[in-house]
Order: structure tokens, then C-alpha cells, then sequence
């Protein structure tokens, strides 16, 4: 089995095959551990983890805080708006001062891209990256890709659609970059206007022409939300028109192979992204997306401290 020999984790691109599969077989390992009367493991004993969200968020900071507490480290929670930012500190102020009280690991969320890669090359400590920009969002990438592996066995030869918002969604680059390695084909779908020029480099990616031949015999249909705090201006007519023409429903879905998954990273748009039958159907893995979230990041933190399951 690869060994993890890296002190950050910033982006799936840094990232080898090996070293993603040894991140998604220690999270199957660790979903015992979320299934136990007592939900705790003494394993990061003596650890500090700095959860440092500079966006809003619940399933990811939720889920990092309950990864610590069951590995046993000792977590602090920092929001922009309770913190020295609102007084004009900078980021790298801010972490040369956090880490003059010596944490293990700054696990961080932040609006500009390549924020994460900065941090790390300031500080000696581990830096997880929880989603920066519209670049990466490594740890969503991975549970979908559990996600996926628990209902197909693999992720070989997987057609999985992406649909949506791709020029703002660092999910869709994540799973772009960690599942192309793991032998998936990626077909996306969207508004012309929010499909970045050149996507097709990134891996084995087709760019479609509608969201009927994006999921025409997908394996996995995976429906993006519009990012509209990120888009600085107005990238379609109105809720209604985008619904019309990449919204997932029970008619369209049926354009995917029979059981189709249907994913989605949150927070869902119901009604727009999707209709509601569709997210609380029977193809609906979304909460087991958010239920893996949980042992992928204590995957992620126990391996960036060292971790060895050899």
C-alpha cells in the first residue's frame, strides 16, 4: 500500500493515485469508528486542530469538528467575522499568530484561491485545504468518490455527469482531478457562460452540449448549485430558465442507466438544480454523501499527522 507522505493536503492534484486510494481505504476503515455506541478513538491524542472558516459553511465544518473530536484532538473554531480580520489582519498575520500557540493543523476555508498553498509554505504545521475559491475542495472530492465506490465496488470505467455551475465549483475540479486518476469518465454539462474555456485538460473530460447528452447512460449524475456569490454578475436569465434546461427531474433522470446515483454537494436549490422527488427519491445518495464526509476527513487529519496503517 502507498505510503502518505505529505504534510499538507491542499488540492487532488498534488495528489497520486496511490495516495487517494490509501485516503479512501482508511475512511472505509474509519466509518467503524462513527458506528460505535462511543464514537471515540484515542488515536490524536495531544493534537490541536484550528478549523479556520473564512465562508460560511455547515457540512464541512461540522464534519472536520466531529472528525477531530472522534480522533480525540482538541479543536478551536475561528469565524472571520469573531476574529482580528474584521480589524484588517491579514492571512498570513493571522496564522503566524495562531501558530504561536502551536497547533498540529489549520484546517481552512477561504474565498481566494490558492489562499491554502500561501498558508502552507508560511507555517510548519499541517494545512488542510476546506475548499478555496473556485479551485479545490479536496475532501468533497473524496467522499464522493467512497460514495460512488460503495455503490458501483469501483470507480474504473464509471461515466459520471457533472452538471451545473463548473467555472465557480471547486467541487467539480476536485472530482474532476481525483476520479479522472481513478479511471473515471467525466462528461459536464451547463450554461455556456459557466463552462471555463480548455476543462478538457484536466483529465479524461467531455464537454456536452446539454444535460440530456451529459447524462445519457451515466452511471452517476452528479447536479452542481448555482454559485451566485462568486459570479459577480448574472450568468443566466432567472431560476426558472436554468431549471428548464439543466434542472434534474424524474423524466430526464430516466435518460440514465437504471439506478443511477444522483449526488449532490450542497446546499441544494430544490426546484432549481433539481426537483425535490428527485433529491429524496430512491437514486438520491446525498446523505450518504454527507454521512462518509465524516470518515474521509478522518482519513484526511490522521494521515497528514502521520498516520500509518501498515
Amino acid at each position: 500500500m502507498a505510503e502518505f507522505k505529505h504534510k499538507d493536503i491542499i488540492a487532488l492534484q498534488d495528489l497520486t493515485q496511490q495516495e487517494i486510494e490509501l485516503l479512501l481505504s482508511t475512511a472505509e476503515s474509519m466509518r467503524e469508528i462513527n458506528n460505535r455506541d462511543i464514537k471515540k478513538v484515542p488515536t490524536l491524542r495531544g493534537k490541536t486542530i484550528i478549523n479556520l472558516f473564512y465562508e460560511s459553511s455547515t457540512r464541512t465544518r461540522t464534519s472536520f469538528e466531529l472528525a477531530a473530536k472522534r480522533l480525540s484532538a482538541d479543536t478551536v473554531n475561528i469565524s472571520p467575522s469573531t476574529s482580528a480580520a474584521t480589524k484588517g489582519e491579514t492571512l498570513a498575520d493571522t496564522a503566524l499568530n495562531l501558530l504561536a500557540m502551536k497547533p498540529d493543523i489549520i484546517v481552512m476555508r477561504h474565498a481566494v484561491s490558492g489562499s491554502h498553498e500561501l498558508l502552507a509554505k508560511k507555517v510548519p504545521c499541517s494545512v488542510v485545504n476546506a475548499g478555496d475559491g473556485a479551485h479545490e475542495h479536496p475532501s468533497q472530492g473524496l467522499l464522493d468518490m467512497l460514495t460512488m465506490k460503495d455503490r458501483f465496488g469501483r470507480l474504473d470505467g464509471l461515466k459520471v455527469a457533472i452538471v451545473g455551475d463548473i467555472t465557480h465549483s471547486r467541487v467539480a475540479r476536485s472530482n474532476i482531478q481525483g476520479l479522472t486518476k481513478l479511471g473515471s469518465h467525466i462528461f459536464l454539462a451547463g450554461p455556456p457562460t459557466m463552462m471555463p474555456p480548455g476543462v478538457e485538460r484536466l483529465g479524461n473530460v467531455t464537454v456536452c452540449g446539454s444535460l440530456h447528452e451529459a447524462i445519457q447512460d451515466a452511471d452517476v449524475v452528479m447536479m452542481l448549485r448555482i454559485q451566485q456569490e462568486r459570479q459577480g454578475k448574472t450568468l443566466m436569465p432567472n431560476a426558472r430558465e436554468y431549471a428548464r434546461y439543466f434542472g434534474l427531474n424524474p423524466e430526464n433522470l430516466k435518460l440514465a442507466k437504471p439506478g443511477a446515483m444522483v449526488m449532490h454537494p450542497g446546499p441544494i436549490n430544490r426546484g432549481v438544480e433539481m426537483s425535490s422527488s428527485v433529491v429524496d427519491g430512491d437514486q438520491s445518495w446525498i446523505l450518504k454523501q454527507v454521512e462518509n464526509g465524516v470518515a474521509v476527513r478522518m482519513a484526511m487529519l490522521y494521515h497528514v499527522c502521520g498516520g500509518d496503517l501498515e
